[in-house]
């Protein structure tokens, strides 16, 4: 346990401590016995009404994954149990419920008592990948379980069969016996974040790994800008945005490139409002363009589309390349003052906000498909991506710091909109 705390601190070290003394709490032991059954037994008349009513609860309790909802910070929130399913239930719990954001994800025990339902001592935050592949390995171990278990009764002479057993195996059972798995997840995922192992690989729509390269291209002595210009607007994958500013697209109804790859990988990419694909940006400055790409091998490709028209025009490039880690230790410059008053600049953060989202219903989302969040919602399955999606987008917005007109914004116009209002819980 030292060694846990001398990694993610004292709070984590204790929350593992907690979770392995609750599994032993509302577990029986060899000999039939249990620790909470025996204390009440024994020394229950100590205790008051309603912590003796904790500890039976305690007992009877199994952990589960949970999505929390409905917040009020420092007084309750709603949770729905992610793998039994029912409806939420509200649990009182003032400090769990001020460090948690609408659609958080939790691991915890749901204790009924008289007056409210709460939750037990051990309160675990899970991101959502991390709560993905703990609900993955339950239904995994859910399928595999009922076989594993006939071939040991078996052996010992018992007759049954997997599809009996199949149809014996509660989800209340199926989490009682794999209470340990939730809390290996859960440091798991500590651990690799403390370590920073848990990053996921960044890639382009092509796929390659994120390499932030620009080629800077010499103007030859003698030629003008004005050539530069003249020559590029030969070019048609180049949009010309302004007279020094240009994107380079991808071809029409081009789409990212959704084929597997080894690990966690998430895909980078960004669209013109008409849907066209951005490959790389060229800008003119002085005398020398400048053409900024995402990628080693997108930089040969525009390299290649480049060299040909430019011949005559411009030197070899020098590349210049910045990977991930060089950007995330680079310190930004504070923004500059707007000139806006407070309240302006809010006004037009949300309006921003506003003309974004109304766009973005009708474009191609990677989470959905590929699918526009308007068509996906047309299928059941659909919903369940679009819901998925907004609960995202919700949950990101939430975490933003309190005042913030980003972490103000209300989605709930979306959910009427794409049909998906009875689902928003």
């Amino acid at each position: 346990m030292q060694e846990i705390a001398d990694v993610l601190g004292n709070d984590s070290a204790m929350a593992v401590w907690g979770a392995a003394f609750e599994d032993l709490v509302a577990t029986d032991l060899s000999d039939g016995r249990n620790l909470a059954d025996d204390y009440l037994r024994r020394r229950g008349w100590k205790e008051g009404a309603s912590t003796r009513e904790y500890i039976a609860g305690l007992r009877r309790s199994t952990i589960s994954l949970y999505e929390v909802s409905g917040l009020v910070p420092g007084e309750s929130m709603q949770l729905r149990d992610l793998v039994r399913g029912g409806t939420p239930v509200r649990v009182s719990e003032k400090l769990g419920s001020q460090g948690l954001r609408q659609w958080n994800r939790v691991a915890t025990r749901v204790i009924p008592l008289r007056a409210s339902a709460v939750i037990s001592g051990t309160l675990m935050p899970f991101d959502h990948d991390t709560s993905e592949a703990l609900l993955a390995s339950l239904r995994k171990a859910g399928t595999k379980a009922p076989s594993e278990v006939a071939k040991v009764a078996q052996e010992f002479g018992i007759e049954t069969d997997a599809k009996t057993l199949a149809g014996m195996m509660t989800p209340d059972l199926l989490l009682a016996g794999a209470a340990f798995m939730v809390t290996n997840f859960w440091l798991d995922a500590a651990l690799k974040a403390a370590q920073g192992r848990n990053r996921p690989d960044l890639v382009n729509s092509e796929g390659d790994p994120l390499d932030f390269t620009t080629l800077h291209f010499p103007l030859l002595a003698g030629v003008k800008p004005e050539q530069i210009r003249t020559t590029l607007a030969t070019v048609p994958a180049l949009r010309q945005e302004d007279p020094g500013f240009w994107n380079w697209l991808d071809a029409p109804g081009a789409a990212p490139q959704t084929a597997p790859r080894r690990g966690k990988a998430q895909t980078f990419f960004s669209r013109m409002e008409d849907g066209s694909l951005v490959l790389g940006t060229l800008a003119l400055k002085g005398r020398r363009l400048s053409l900024e790409v995402n990628s080693a091998a997108r930089a040969e490709r525009g390299r290649a589309l480049l060299g040909p028209v430019l011949a005559g025009l411009v030197g070899p490039p020098l590349i210049e390349r910045t990977d991930l880690e060089q950007m995330l230790a680079t310190e930004r410059p504070p923004p500059e003052p707007s000139g806006l008053s407070q309240e302006d600049e809010r006004a037009l953060i949300r309006q921003t906000l506003e003309d974004h989202y109304r766009h973005i219903v009708d474009q191609p989302i990677p989470s959905l498909g590929g699918k526009t969040p308007r068509a996906a919602a047309k299928t059941p399955k659909g919903r369940e991506k679009v819901v998925a999606w907004l609960k995202t987008l919700e949950n990101h917005s939430a975490k933003r710091p309190a005042g913030d007109p980003i972490g103000e914004y209300d989605f709930g116009w979306i959910w009427r909109e794409l049909g998906v209002e009875a689902l928003r819980h």
